[in-house]
């Protein structure tokens, strides 16, 4: 429908060196969802502190890296679970969406993972996969499980600050990566599995759902879209798993650009940081990679630096 956008080769920032490397005999996510794939590190959940440097979650091998500004790498956290998307509250905690767990709270300073929200009504989720925080601390996350197509259960959730907990929708065929767009009238939602970003509206009281439906519908690569992020201006950000590339489309859904990936076709998810906010920071999965490209456009600003 639309004439191909320009296209642009991201360079690599950083790759998890080999010393660092998981032991993919230790890792029982590893062998079912990437099984025969010796990935050093399967790195997701890309997300700046107020010091500029950039933590990322380890769904393979259960840990928490952080990048310093230079590109070395460090393990901050290790334990038994699978972190798949990470967030940072502007008090400097870290939230972790963790496949096996819940949500899960981690102390910067010493690495403490702890449990905040894991048997909701007594029952587990079905494998919680990324979270977004509103301006008023509202948390909103997916339970992504092993939905699909052909077992559309998956979910999104809304914790308010006050700890009360809302299912907003549980028919989704794998909900992914989540933001917010300029005034939080709406929620973009990858939905992974259906290769598509959706539009999640609400009325004006800004809780109830309603009239949603899809804002981009991708097509081709090996996966679909996982983590999103916004602009300033409002267009947004699309990782394309198994794509090895990361959309950037204007507010109204137009291709504005392509961005390759240099490593893999691994391209799961993007953060804005850097000088005045406009690098983009991309999580390649299969070579454990962090990706850069500058652009024309910074990020939106982040619950964690307000």
């Amino acid at each position: 429908m639309f004439a191909a956008p320009p296209d642009r080769l991201a360079s690599v920032f950083a790759t998890v060196p080999d010393e660092l490397a998981g032991n993919p005999a230790k890792s029982d996510w590893l062998s079912v969802q990437h099984p025969g794939k010796p990935i050093k590190a399967f790195l997701e959940g890309p997300s700046f502190d107020r010091e500029g440097r950039l933590y990322c979650v380890d769904i393979a091998y259960g840990r928490i890296l952080r990048f310093d500004t230079d590109g070395d790498v460090s393990i901050v956290a290790d334990y038994d679970g699978e972190p798949n998307g990470l967030k940072i509250h502007r008090d400097g905690r870290i939230f972790i969406a963790d496949h096996a767990h819940g949500i899960l709270v981690m102390d910067p300073v010493n690495g403490k993972v702890e449990p905040l929200l894991t048997r909701p009504g007594l029952e587990r989720f079905h494998g919680v996969n990324d979270l977004h925080f509103a301006s008023n601390g509202d948390l909103y996350f997916t339970d992504q499980g092993q939905s699909g197509l052909h077992a559309p259960y998956g979910r999104l959730f809304r914790l308010q600050e006050n700890g009360v907990l809302q299912c907003l929708i549980d028919n989704l065929a794998s909900p992914n990566g989540l933001v917010f767009n300029e005034n939080e009238s709406q929620l973009y939602l990858a939905v992974t599995r259906s290769n598509s970003v959706w539009r999640i509206r609400f009325l004006p009281d800004g809780r109830t759902v309603a009239k949603s439906g899809t804002f981009i519908q991708l097509s081709g690569g090996l996966a679909g879209p996982d983590g999103l992020a916004l602009a300033s201006d409002g267009s947004l950000l699309i990782g394309h798993m198994g794509m090895g590339t990361v959309w950037h489309m204007s507010r109204l859904g137009e291709p504005l650009l392509r961005i390759r990936s240099p490593a893999g076709l691994l391209t799961a998810n993007c953060a804005f940081g850097g000088k005045d906010n406009r690098t983009l920071f991309i999580t390649e999965a299969e070579s454990s990679s962090i990706l850069q490209i500058e652009l024309d456009v910074g990020g939106a600003p982040m619950f964690a630096h307000a």
